[in-house]
């Protein structure tokens, strides 16, 4: 499904992620920082020496390529080829968002000279894209011999090396399936005042939520004492909880 395909890509951008900072932090004895960016280079800005220490990012996908595809070269059946595919759009992903840093020296600071770095972007930034990718899957078949895929719906374009892609439709996350592993809204905590992901109106799917009025303690009155501590004293807190209603059919008893 459009979920499995997300999960591969940023479990994929993740490993680049970890194994390149680590290179960069010095914690790994089989890599370091990147050898190539080394000498005098010329940007739109005019030219700068490279310097500092540029992450390895080719490292990072070399090594997340040989650790996260391992299992699926094994196979050569249409989850294997998919897979592959969406790992290869995560670590791609990643080294997307590399970017170039740069450190001015001379006079006041003036930029007369310039150190430079290729440092990665906060992960965030990959998972924003991706998650704009998951949106935006693609559903594919395979090809007649097997070596490949298809769009499955011709009205859409065909799948670049960036796109997720994925085989079968999601199932209904809404209701609890143990089948496929849903385990449904039903009493699910939703926020009634959110208008996203988890408002009552989405996470409940239409099937409306219960609320309930709890009372619990909370931290409150803290004050800082020199030195050097927090004394806070314990107050009760009444506080209303939504829950997601769960479905009224018949299919709900016998699913679960």
């Amino acid at each position: 499904s459009r979920e499995s395909a997300f999960v591969h890509a940023i479990s994929s951008a993740g490993v680049v992620f970890a194994i390149t900072r680590a290179c960069s932090q010095g914690e790994l004895k089989s890599c370091s920082c990147d050898p190539k960016k080394k000498g005098s280079a010329r940007d739109s800005k005019g030219h700068f020496d490279w310097g500092g220490c540029s992450d390895n990012i080719d490292y990072g996908i070399k090594f997340a390529r040989a650790f996260v595809d391992a299992k699926e070269r094994k196979g050569k059946d249409a989850r294997a080829l998919m897979n592959l595919h969406n790992n290869r759009a995560g670590r791609k992903a990643v080294k997307r968002f590399l970017k170039q840093e740069c450190k001015c020296h001379g006079v006041s600071g003036s930029c007369t000279l310039r150190t430079c770095w290729l440092a990665m972007a906060d992960f965030r930034k990959t998972g924003d894209y991706l998650w704009k990718k998951y949106n935006g899957a693609i559903q594919v078949v395979m090809n007649q011999d097997g070596t490949g895929f298809t769009v499955a719906n011709k009205r859409f374009k065909k799948p670049t090396k960036n796109d997720l892609v994925y085989f079968e439709s999601s199932p209904d996350y809404c209701i609890r399936d143990r089948d496929v592993g849903s385990l449904g809204t039903a009493g699910r905590v939703c926020n009634q005042t959110s208008r996203g992901m988890d408002s009552c109106e989405v996470m409940c799917c239409g099937r409306g939520y219960d609320t309930s009025r709890v009372s619990r303690m909370t931290k409150c009155e803290c004050k800082f004492h020199w030195c050097c501590a927090v004394r806070c004293q314990d107050c009760l807190e009444v506080v209303d909880i939504h829950t997601c209603k769960a479905p009224k059919s018949a299919g709900w008893i016998s699913r679960t």
